[in-house]
């Protein structure tokens, strides 16, 4: 697996393609700014097989009707907690970005689920907190955590917008923290960091202890 971030609308999301042996690519949070994610995987001649949501926040799916409308029937996952709202009046954030319709072919995932394309495989952990169906994808072979909103460099996502609760954040940044130091931490926005890093510097997990 290799991977290339663009940052992409107002909020600077770090919109993921992820690259197989095989041309198959998964695109994570389209957050935005959906020619460049299109220009980026028919650049290099990739085969979308899924788009992944690491929540339903606005901006992180507000390309989406326009990644579907250049590449239709790719399957689209997003935990059922957050697909139940992030379709709706609810995730309006007027004037920055129009909500996109239900994608026909959202599908709902959990904990512990398996996403399996080609030469891809991940592993989903539900990370509630910054909203109730956060989810981290753990790439366990290639090292590499991609975080969403859940945990970023130096700071962790908000918990003051609906749905947000900062007990659940907290138990799922303890969960975090017991993975492998190694992991490189890709989050949905900012720059790349290690779990080792965070788990020394992060305020949010001082108790961790990790070195």
């Amino acid at each position: 697996m290799t991977y290339s971030l663009i940052s992409v609308g107002a909020f600077e999301v770090n919109c993921a393609i992820i690259r197989g042996t095989q041309n198959e690519a998964w695109v994570i949070d389209p957050g935005e700014d959906a020619a460049a994610i299109i220009a980026a995987l028919q650049r290099d001649a990739l085969r979308l097989a899924r788009i992944i949501l690491t929540h339903g926040h606005i901006d992180h799916i507000a390309a989406l009707d326009g990644l579907l409308a250049a590449f239709p029937g790719t399957p689209v996952v997003l935990h059922p907690d957050d697909a139940a709202w992030a379709f709706g009046a609810r995730n309006r954030f007027p004037p920055y970005n129009v909500v996109p319709p239900r994608p026909a072919t959202l599908a709902g995932v959990a904990d512990g689920d398996i996403l399996a394309d080609g030469s891809l495989r991940a592993e989903v952990l539900h990370t509630p907190g910054h909203s109730p169906g956060c989810i981290c994808l753990l790439f366990a072979d290639d090292g590499v955590l991609f975080t969403g909103d859940t945990l970023f460099a130096g700071s962790v996502g908000r918990t003051d917008l609906p749905g947000g609760n900062g007990a659940k954040l907290a138990r799922s940044l303890k969960r975090l923290a017991a993975l492998p130091g190694t992991l490189a931490v890709i989050a949905g926005h900012g720059p790349t960091t290690t779990l080792a890093e965070e788990c020394r510097v992060n305020p949010f997990l001082a108790r961790c202890n990790r070195a």
